[in-house]
C-alpha cells in the first residue's frame, strides 16, 4: 500500500499523530509533506499552492493507494490543481475544527477558514475526529454558517458530512505508559524527584509528603486560561493549601501577561517553569507530579492531559470542551471554587497517607487504537 501523508500545518501534535500512524502501520510505504507551523492564515488558504505548484508536485502526482490528510489541508483546490489526486481514496483527520475556536484579538475575523473545513470535509471519503465534542461544533458550527448564506445553498451538506465520519482520538505513545510514579492499587507510595534540578525560581528544597505537587502543561497563550490558573493559585493560597506548581508550555511575544504575574507573586511556589526541550525531563516532571490541573478555554481532546494522566497524574479538568468524553465527573470542576475545591480535596488525601485516584488510560495507546486505525483506513481503501 502506497499512502501520501499530509499534514498541512504541522504543530507539535499534529507531527505526533502522524509520526505514530506510520510507526503503527510500518508495512505500508509511505510518503509524508507536512508545512511549518507559522503564518496560520496563509497557510490554510495556501497550502494547496506551495503543494500543488511547488517543488512537491511530482511526488503528488505519484499513483497512490491512499490519501491521508489533516484538516488544515485545502483539499478541494489542491485535487483541482493535481487532478491525480481526485482519483485516490482520501482520509482527514480533523485535530481541531474552525467553527469553535476562540478568537484572539489580534485575529482577522474571516469565515473563510470555516469554508475551508467545509470544503475539505466535503471532499473527503472517511473523516476522521478526535472527540465527538471536535465533531458535533463542527457540524453545528457549519448549520449555523450556511444558514447565514444568502442564496444558493445545497441541501444536505451538514448530513453528508456526519455520514461519513467517526471517532478516532490521537494516541498515546508508548513513552507515555513507562514508569508511572504511583501504583493503582491504593498504595500509599508518593512520588520522589531527581532534586538535583536547578529551580529558576525560589523554592529550595524537597517537598514534603503532604505537599501537592501540580502540573499545568500546555501553550502560553490566549485559548489556555491564563486567567483561570491565577485565580485558582490566589484560592489556594487563601485556603492554606500546600502546593507546587510546574507551569510548563512555550511561551511567545504575546503570551498573556498572568504567567508573568504567576512567576512573581508565587515564586517560591515554582519548579519545572516554561518549555521543557527534553522529552525525558517533560515526562519525569509528569510522573513526579500528584496532579495535572486544566484551565483551558477550548480543547478538542486535550492530549497533554492525557499523557499526564496515564503517567500517573490525577486530573483535574473543566466540565466542558472534550474532556466529559474522558474523565469521569469527579476529575471535572464548573468555576475557578470548584478547581480550588478539588485540589484542596486531593491536597487532604496526601495530609491522610493516602494515595490519589489513577486512571487506566491504556485503551487510549498506539497498540490499541493502532488497530482501529489500520481497519478504518483499509476499509476506505477496499470500499473506494
Amino acid at each position: 500500500m502506497k499512502v501520501l501523508l499530509l499534514s498541512a500545518y504541522d504543530a507539535d501534535s499534529h507531527k505526533r499523530w502522524r509520526r505514530g500512524l506510520v510507526a503503527a502501520i510500518p508495512e505500508w510505504q509511505w510518503t509524508t509533506l507536512g508545512l511549518p507551523p507559522r503564518y496560520f492564515s496563509w497557510r490554510v488558504r495556501g497550502n494547496s499552492l506551495s503543494w500543488g505548484r511547488g517543488e512537491a508536485l511530482a511526488t503528488l502526482r505519484q499513483p497512490w493507494d491512499l490519501l491521508v490528510t489533516t484538516s488544515m489541508t485545502d483539499l478541494a483546490s489542491l485535487r483541482g490543481l493535481v487532478p491525480e489526486l481526485g482519483r485516490v481514496p482520501t482520509v482527514v483527520y480533523f485535530h481541531e475544527n474552525q467553527f469553535d475556536y476562540p478568537r484572539s484579538e489580534e485575529a482577522v475575523q474571516s469565515v473563510e477558514p470555516q469554508l475551508l473545513n467545509i470544503y475539505t470535509a466535503l471532499c473527503g471519503d472517511l473523516l476522521l475526529f478526535n472527540s465527538e465534542y471536535n465533531r458535533s461544533t463542527l457540524l453545528e458550527g457549519a448549520e449555523g454558517l450556511l444558514h447565514k448564506l444568502p442564496d444558493q445553498v445545497p441541501r444536505g451538506i451538514c448530513r453528508e458530512i456526519a455520514d461519513k465520519s467517526r471517532i478516532l482520538p490521537v494516541p498515546l505513545e508508548a513513552t507515555a505508559f513507562a514508569g508511572a510514579g504511583r501504583a493503582i492499587d491504593g498504595s500509599t507510595q508518593r512520588p520522589t524527584f531527581a532534586w538535583n534540578h536547578r529551580w529558576e525560581y525560589g523554592f529550595d528544597g524537597v517537598p514534603s509528603e503532604d505537599t501537592l505537587i501540580i502540573s499545568w502543561a500546555a501553550r502560553w497563550e490566549y485559548d489556555k486560561g491564563a486567567d483561570k490558573l491565577l485565580q485558582i493559585l490566589e484560592g489556594l493560597k487563601r485556603k492554606q493549601v500546600k502546593f507546587l506548581l510546574n507551569m510548563i508550555g512555550q511561551s511567545f511575544r504575546n503570551s498573556p501577561s498572568e504567567f508573568a504575574t504567576i512567576k512573581r507573586r508565587f515564586a517560591d511556589h515554582l519548579l519545572v517553569v516554561g518549555y521543557v526541550e527534553s522529552a525525558e525531563l517533560y515526562r519525569e516532571t509528569l510522573r513526579h507530579s500528584h496532579v495535572v490541573l486544566s484551565t483551558a478555554i477550548h480543547e478538542f481532546q486535550g492530549l497533554s492531559v492525557m499523557e499526564a494522566v496515564a503517567l500517573g497524574c490525577c486530573p483535574v479538568v473543566p466540565d466542558g470542551l472534550a474532556y466529559p468524553e474522558y474523565y469521569r465527573k469527579e476529575h471535572r470542576y464548573s468555576g475557578v471554587s470548584g478547581a480550588v475545591d478539588r485540589l484542596k480535596k486531593l491536597a487532604g488525601y496526601l495530609a491522610e497517607g493516602k494515595a490519589l485516584p489513577r486512571i487506566d488510560m491504556n485503551e487510549y495507546s498506539w497498540e490499541e487504537l493502532g488497530v482501529e486505525y489500520r481497519k478504518a483506513l483499509t476499509e476506505i481503501v477496499n470500499v473506494s
